[in-house]
């Protein structure tokens, strides 16, 4: 798996760094945007300007490459994954709740009409 996913030699960074401490603020960023009724293209960018940051933690701690593009994009998929969860589920917690009137849950990421 080294050399697709991460680079260091070991897993335990690319999840501690890009999974843990990212994928935490990607959730956060995600649930934010929704909270505030921002479109979902925005964490787009959000997602992006993490990846950022994740990529200069890997490179100031962890002697990363601080301008690998292939390694960029795969951090900013996994942080867009993260923020779109938190998005989606943060959104069918608001459809729900101040639109009960209209809407039932129907799982975590969902809501129907009632």
């Amino acid at each position: 798996m080294q050399g697709i996913i991460h680079e260091a030699p070991t897993i335990w960074t690319f999840v501690l760094v890009t999974l843990l401490l990212g994928g935490v603020a990607a959730w956060q960023t995600g649930r934010a945007i929704a909270q505030t009724w921002r479109p979902f293209i925005t964490l787009a960018l959000y997602a992006v300007l993490l990846g950022l940051a994740v990529r200069f933690i890997h490179f100031a701690l962890f002697e990363g490459t601080l301008l690998s593009l292939h390694y960029f994009i795969v951090d900013v998929l996994v942080l867009f994954t993260a923020g779109s969860i938190g998005w989606r589920i943060q959104r069918a917690e608001q459809m729900r709740t101040q639109y009960s009137f209209a809407f039932d849950a129907s799982g975590p990421f969902s809501w129907k009409r009632k």
